[in-house]
């Protein structure tokens, strides 16, 4: 019988992220070992990596950056939020928005390429924190805004979770409606900055629905036009951020908010873990 305590176990599982009964079964095969133990469940974690491909990372986190005019912000996704709010998690969390951040990454493919300090490329980072954790981790998103003032905003949807939704909005200038913008965006999810951003086709189709729907409700078709046009323009109402109503002042809009601020909308980024 292999010689190990409990002890060797808990700390087998602090140090490696590992499961009790695997941990268990690696000091086993070890022969009590515990440095034997960490390169059994390193390799068999690795294996384990492809087997865990087509399991659903529907938790995770979000992390931001903003510096001198620069954002950028990144969603890792995990399995369970026990592993989301793990110091291991937290930290590859963490060295994936630096390296995001020195590479100017605006992509997922582009980062997961891109090698760190160590010769390692981001992809290999996650691969060797999904053997070591026992599941899926998936890079979900990155982006990156460049403006004269931007905020980030992150949002706990739990209060014993990470962040799970995370906000990047940059503007013309710097004031406290900057910061009041991205939480509006966190709240109230635009799917556009301005009416020019909306894809034609989304508009034709959007009207289509909305005269289909006028007939179907039997509307007089002299009416239909301004029905169809009323329909739409209640669309771009709710998805495109300027035109929205104001969420800390339902009374105005973000536009007029922006403007008696003498600010100018430049972007934004909206990441929510699992979406």
């Amino acid at each position: 019988m292999a010689n190990y305590t409990a002890a060797d176990v808990k700390k087998l599982r602090e140090q490696t992220g590992a499961g009790m009964l695997d941990c268990k079964n690696a000091l086993v095969e070890s022969d009590g070992s515990y440095e034997k133990a960490v390169e059994y469940l390193r390799v068999k974690g690795q294996k384990g990596v492809a087997k865990r491909e087509s399991r659903t990372a529907s938790q995770g986190a979000v992390a931001a950056f903003t510096e001198a005019g620069v954002g950028v912000i990144v969603e890792l996704d995990c399995e369970t939020d026990f592993v989301s709010k793990g110091e291991k998690f937290q930290v590859l969390l963490q060295q994936v928005l630096d390296q995001a951040v020195a590479v100017k990454a605006t992509d997922v493919d582009s980062l997961l390429k891109s090698e760190l300090s160590d010769g390692r490329t981001v992809q290999a980072l996650l691969d060797d924190g999904n053997a070591s954790i026992g599941e899926k981790i998936e890079l979900r998103g990155v982006g990156r805004i460049e403006a004269p003032a931007v905020a980030a905003y992150l949002h706990r949807t739990m209060p014993d979770l990470p962040p799970q939704v995370g906000v990047l909005f940059g503007a013309s200038g710097e004031s406290d409606v900057v910061r009041d913008v991205a939480l509006h965006i966190a709240a109230l999810p635009p799917l556009y900055l301005s009416r020019d951003d909306v894809p034609a086709d989304v508009v034709e189709n959007e009207r289509r629905i909305a005269e289909a729907t006028a007939r179907e409700e039997g509307k007089p078709e002299g009416a239909l036009p301004k029905i169809v046009e009323g329909r739409v323009s209640g669309y771009f109402k709710e998805n495109v951020l300027v035109e929205q109503k104001f969420a800390k002042d339902q009374g105005t809009t973000v536009k007029k908010v922006l403007d008696a601020a003498g600010i100018t909308p430049v972007g934004f980024i909206r990441f929510r873990v699992g979406v």
